[in-house]
C-alpha cells in the first residue's frame, strides 16, 4: 500500500470519527434532543469542511517532511547562498565538488601519499542512504571501525575521491561529491566498496540502473598522513 493511499483510507476514518462526534453534539449526553439549539445542515457543513481542512493537513505532514529530506540531498553542493555564512563548494576540473568542514594541520595530501581515512559514503539519489561506512568494518567489536588505507595514485581508489583529498591535512575533515565518469559510474569494481550486505544492495540498486544518477558523496577525515 503506497503512502497516498494510507493517508486517504486516514482521512477517511477521521471523517466518519467527525461526523460521529457531529451527531452526538446535536443528541447531547442526556439523550434529550429538545435541550440543545437545533444545529442546521449549514452549520454542520461548515464544520466538517473545517474539521476535513485539518485532518487533510495534518496527514500531509510526513510528505511535506520526506520532501524535505529530498530537497536536503538535492541541493548539496548547489547552494547560491550557503545556510549561515557557510562556504560554497569548490568545483574541480573533473566535475568533484569539495567543501572543508575543518582544516587539518601538517603536510598536505599529494600524489603518492599514504592515507588513512575514516569516512561515509552516501548515495545522493537515495536521499543520502549510506552505502559505506568504515566503522562497519569492526573486526574487534568495538565500535571503532577500521580506516580505509590507500595510496593516492595506485589506481585502487575512485579517481573522483582521489583528486577531491588533494590538499587535505591530518585531522581535516571534508565532504566530497563525486559525480558518476569518475566514480562508480565507470568504475564500479574501485574502493571504498560496501562492507555489510546492506551497504550492497544500496550501492547496487544505483550503479547496476543506468536510469539512476549515480553521484555519490563521501564525508572524510584524514586520520593519518605519511
Amino acid at each position: 500500500m503506497t503512502l497516498l493511499h494510507q493517508q486517504l483510507l486516514y482521512i477517511a476514518a477521521l471523517a466518519a470519527t467527525l461526523l460521529s462526534a457531529d451527531a452526538l453534539n446535536i443528541i447531547g449526553s442526556s439523550g434529550d434532543t429538545t435541550s440543545h439549539k437545533p444545529i442546521t445542515n449549514n452549520q454542520s457543513r461548515r464544520n466538517f469542511v473545517h474539521q476535513f481542512g485539518l485532518v487533510a493537513a495534518a496527514s500531509s505532514m510526513p510528505t511535506m517532511a520526506a520532501n524535505a529530506v529530498d530537497a536536503q540531498f538535492k541541493e548539496v553542493g548547489q547552494q547560491e547562498r550557503p545556510p549561515e555564512g557557510e562556504s560554497p563548494f569548490s568545483t574541480l576540473p573533473n566535475g568533484v565538488q569539495i567543501k572543508d568542514f575543518r582544516q587539518g594541520s601538517g603536510s598536505t595530501v599529494q600524489n603518492g601519499s599514504r592515507v588513512e581515512l575514516t569516512m561515509k559514503g552516501r548515495l545522493l539519489n537515495l536521499n543520502g542512504v549510506i552505502f559505506y561506512d568504515t566503522k562497519s568494518n569492526d573486526p574487534n567489536g568495538f565500535g571503532e571501525g577500521t580506516p580505509l588505507q590507500f595510496t593516492v595514485g595506485d589506481k585502487s581508489v575512485l579517481p573522483g575521491l582521489e583528486s577531491g583529498l588533494i590538499g587535505m591535512s591530518r585531522g581535516g575533515i571534508r565532504r566530497i561529491i563525486v559525480p558518476a565518469e569518475v566514480g562508480y559510474g565507470a568504475f564500479p569494481s574501485l574502493e571504498p566498496q560496501p562492507l555489510t550486505d546492506v551497504e550492497r544492495r544500496a550501492l547496487d540498486s544505483v550503479v547496476k540502473n543506468p536510469r539512476r544518477d549515480q553521484t555519490v558523496m563521501f564525508d572524510c577525515k584524514v586520520e593519518r598522513l605519511k
